[in-house]
């Protein structure tokens, strides 16, 4: 083993953290639909990661003796990491436009600002429609 015990659980803990998270964890794999619209995945994807050890002192005097080589001492250690993948959005292309559907909890109350607009202009027309003069016409 070359270098310090620490050294290579360290290595060890961030290569599996690697295979882990890619770039296809974030953005996902686009999915065809059967009417020709392609959806794509998007999350949100967060990673912790934390190591640590040490040379435990060797017992009885066992390092006292200057006749012997130095001995090296014992070393415990541990790592852990944690991943945690959490859905954001759908991307939908398709019919010639884009559109991002959010997943979490206030998403309907932001597809009615994002409609508000439409909702408005739709609203007036119907308002202007009904202004109109009405005429009666005698009997």
């Amino acid at each position: 083993m070359d270098g310090h015990p620490i050294e290579n659980l360290m290595k060890t803990a961030m290569e599996s953290i690697k295979d882990m998270v890619n770039v296809n964890t974030i953005i996902g794999d686009a999915v065809e639909t059967p009417d020709g619209n392609v959806i794509i995945p998007v999350s949100r994807v967060t990673f912790g990661f934390a190591a640590g050890g040490s040379e435990l002192p060797l017992k009885n005097g066992q390092d006292k003796d200057k006749n012997q080589e130095p001995q090296k001492m014992p070393f415990g250690g541990g790592s852990g990491a944690g991943v945690s993948v959490q859905p954001v959005a759908f991307m939908v292309v398709g019919q010639g436009q884009v559109r991002l559907l959010p997943v979490h909890q206030n998403a309907m109350w932001e597809r009615v600002i994002d409609a508000a607009p439409q909702i408005l202009d739709q609203l007036k027309a119907v308002l202007k429609k009904n202004q109109e003069p009405i005429v009666v016409q005698p009997k």
